[in-house]
């Protein structure tokens, strides 16, 4: 069973996000509590006690005592925590009051556990295509996470929902056919070298002939030069004829 925690809340009127960016600056966070006949009550959290508590366990699905003000506490489930993509810092919560009772469809977790075969020995890739599972189970049986053993995984092979060992108390709501862990050949690394080496193979191709018309453009000049020799010469006597004419008259 997930561990259970009690939780000290206020109620709070005010809602928006000018009013919650003015909650956050002071040291609180927004919450929410659904009720089960559909109604919802605003509170604000201490954040830095609220982090604290999520500290201690393995997942953020708990269930409560949340006591808001001065009213009896309430049994509730935290459903949800929205982060700070970049800080990881808690910004809102969102509870549900639940009968301990009566069923209800949480998600839950999975963690891989073990070294598989076909990594260790056989050079393989472990793949995790889904981190959790659905389930239905009364709120005393909810645990925090579910372990699945993955040690004896070859190359190959896959660990499908249907494949787990869990608590009958837990009943899977996810179709047995979808698969929770993979190991594959690592394929995927040598496409990348091969490319590249082709792309190194046709840079070096076509290098080539540029080398080549930089070789031929060098030994133009030397023989285009001649002829500008050649000119400059007849270019200097026609002032000289000009001038002997001049002398003549």
């Amino acid at each position: 069973m997930a561990e259970e925690s009690t939780l000290v809340a206020e109620s709070r009127s005010e809602s928006g996000s000018a009013a919650v960016r003015r909650l956050r600056r002071t040291g609180w966070m927004p919450g929410v509590i659904n009720g089960g006949q559909g109604e919802s009550r605003l509170i604000r959290l201490n954040r830095h006690a609220f982090e604290m508590m999520l500290h201690r366990h393995a997942s953020e699905k708990l269930i409560l005592d949340l006591q808001v003000g001065g009213d009896q506490p309430r049994r509730v489930l935290l459903k949800e925590v929205q982060h700070n993509v970049v800080t990881g810092e808690a910004l809102h919560a969102d509870f549900v009051e639940i009968s301990m009772t009566k069923k209800m469809r949480i998600s839950i977790t999975l963690r891989l556990v073990g070294e598989p075969f076909g990594v260790s020995q056989e050079g393989g890739v472990l793949e995790h295509p889904v981190r959790q599972v659905e389930v239905e189970c009364l709120p005393s049986d909810l645990v925090e996470e579910i372990e699945v053993d993955v040690a004896a995984l070859k190359m190959g092979e896959s660990l499908l929902v249907r494949d787990m060992r869990v608590d009958p108390k837990l009943a899977i709501l996810t179709p047995g056919d979808v698969a929770v862990a993979i190991v594959s050949k690592p394929h995927a690394e040598e496409a990348p070298v091969a490319a590249e080496a082709a792309v190194e193979g046709a840079e070096g191709e076509a290098a080539e002939p540029e080398v080549i018309e930089k070789g031929k453009e060098k030994s133009e000049p030397a023989g285009a030069a001649a002829p500008e020799a050649e000119k400059a010469p007849k270019a200097d006597k026609a002032p000289k004829a000009e001038k002997k004419e001049k002398k003549e008259k």
